[in-house]
């Protein structure tokens, strides 16, 4: 396991947890809540920023587009022309989410659709147009349960213990 990028605390926990329930609450309001001095919470979430900790970022929802299909496809690359590849995936709209798989030519990506007939299009020929490109298999992913941004590390992450 990497190590842990910084050492983290009590009070580091509970402002990612306020910050995670709502981004736009207020550094003085977290102070209130938590019983730091608000100048403390601006310079941790600086800190927790500058490190990498945490993103500050909007997360869009796809269903509010019209983006209501979705689907987790599994592409063997050909290992010659692998950066290219991920190059090019990385910046088409309908991919949401690009990572190597756990064979050495494996790559998984999530991809977004306003309806099965544009998954059908983005199987069929986007992705079989693209060199060194085959898809292994995907799954349609009916309902997502629980997403990146509703995760948080436990508690014991930042060295609370119960």
């Amino acid at each position: 396991m990497p190590p842990r990028k910084a050492t983290l605390d009590q009070l580091d926990y509970d402002i990612i947890r306020l910050l995670h329930e709502d981004a736009r609450v207020a550094a003085s309001e977290i102070a209130r809540q938590t019983g730091a001095n608000e100048r403390t919470v601006r310079k941790r979430i600086d800190r927790l920023v500058e490190e990498g900790i945490i993103r500050l970022t909007a997360i869009i929802d796809p269903t509010a587009f019209g983006y209501v299909t979705a689907a987790d496809i599994l592409l063997e690359a050909d290992p010659a022309k692998e950066d290219e590849i991920v190059q090019r995936l990385s910046l088409m709209p309908a991919i949401t989410y690009v990572a190597f798989g756990q064979g050495s030519q494996e790559i998984s990506i999530e991809a977004r659709f306003k309806d099965n007939d544009e998954l059908r299009e983005f199987l069929r020929k986007t992705l079989p147009s693209i060199p060194g490109v085959t898809v292994s298999r995907y799954a349609l992913v009916p309902r997502i349960l629980r997403n990146i941004d509703e995760w948080i590390p436990p508690r014991e992450d930042f060295g609370i213990e119960e």
